[in-house]
């Protein structure tokens, strides 16, 4: 009776760390708090002027709204819910959301220097060309958005989950991801220059062309992955590949 490998078919499924050691389990990253709303929200309508510098928003809904190229600063919305809101091409500096979900809606070019998010759940939304620097991100988490051509130059992220996102060319130098996880996403010729990593997998990911490559040491991702993109990291780790041709003859001696 032939003898059986306990772990035969079941590497495909475990995460390795991607370490200058041996590959060893990883250690789950901490799933992201979900925003807490109350079950009824004070529906707001708003217009582009409407709100003074360093405004407060709390416990409101705001659907519908055309708020594109909206310029103001301190902007602090807690436990609201925005659907198909259009804030396309506005800057926001020092953006502040509490218990915020974020259905659908129009975020592309919206510049948020120096934001703060906690307890922010996105889906559905186009965050194409977005640029969040030098903020905090934490426990959220980011479901089919279209976040390609965003930058989060300097930006920490904690507790944070990207799944089913099209992040190409998303630009992520010098941030710091702890506790991150890629699920599904497009990071083709994303910018890792910079990043540091501390808890952070990516599990059925696209990273072709992806630059700093060598910053994903101390991310674990399943085993099936390492392989698929084995060309990607040894280019990052400057291993060479030698051809499988037929080995040099030698001389008679």
């Amino acid at each position: 009776m032939p003898s059986h490998d306990p772990t035969s078919g079941s590497r495909a499924h475990e995460r390795v760390w991607l370490t200058a050691d041996v590959a060893r389990t990883s250690r789950a990253v901490d799933a992201p708090e979900a925003p807490r709303l109350e079950d009824e929200l004070e529906p707001v309508a708003l217009a582009p002027d409407a709100l003074d510098r360093g405004a407060t928003l709390e416990g409101v809904e705001i659907a519908g709204a055309e708020l594109a190229g909206m310029r103001t600063g301190g902007l602090r919305l807690v436990g609201a819910r925005l659907v198909d809101v259009d804030l396309s091409g506005g800057r926001l500096t020092g953006l502040r959301l509490g218990d915020v979900a974020v259905e659908r809606g129009n975020l592309a070019n919206l510049a948020a220097p120096e934001l703060s998010l906690r307890r922010v759940a996105v889906v559905g939304a186009r965050l194409t060309g977005a640029q969040w620097t030098r903020g905090t991100i934490a426990d959220a988490s980011f479901r089919d958005c279209r976040i390609d051509l965003a930058t989060f130059a300097g930006t920490t992220f904690e507790r944070v989950r990207f799944e089913d996102c099209l992040l190409a060319q998303a630009d992520f130098r010098e941030a710091l991801l702890r506790s991150v996880r890629f699920e599904r996403c497009d990071l083709t010729e994303a910018d890792l220059t910079g990043v540091r990593i501390d808890r952070c997998e990516l599990s059925g990911c696209t990273l072709d062309g992806l630059a700093g490559a060598e910053r994903l040491r101390g991310a674990a991702m399943p085993w099936a992955d390492v392989v698929g993109n084995a060309a990607l990291l040894a280019a990052a780790l400057g291993i060479r590949v030698l051809d499988d041709g037929p080995e040099p003859a030698r001389a008679a001696p």
